[in-house]
């Protein structure tokens, strides 16, 4: 049975065949997922949160630590357990809940 992406609700992670295809579209759904409608909970949260809930996002800032380090700029996402990164693009917008404001890359 597919995953379901918290932010979308689009369906990833078939297992159908073994052509592999699967591989490469649960990754692009994943990141559509991501980065679409892109509101985030913060840009100046420097630790990842000790308990993130499905669909977080944060735009990671500078002398971010832990699982964050070195990815400045890049909008952390926890998905399955775990941190996923996306690099923005020049025309990114995205929401930032903690200042009620909208940012632009």
């Amino acid at each position: 049975m597919p995953l379901t992406d918290p932010n979308l609700d689009l369906a990833y992670g078939w297992t159908l065949g073994e052509s592999g295809w699967h591989t490469g579209m649960d990754a692009n759904l994943k990141r559509l997922g991501a980065i679409v409608g892109l509101s985030v909970t913060s840009r100046s949260t420097t630790t990842p949160p000790a308990s993130p809930a499905e669909g977080d996002r944060y735009i990671v800032p500078a002398g971010a630590t832990g699982a964050w380090a070195g990815r400045t700029d890049q909008i952390a996402v926890w998905v399955n357990g775990a941190w996923e990164y996306h690099a923005p693009k020049v025309g990114w917008l995205a929401f930032i809940a903690a200042e009620d404001r909208l940012a632009v890359y």
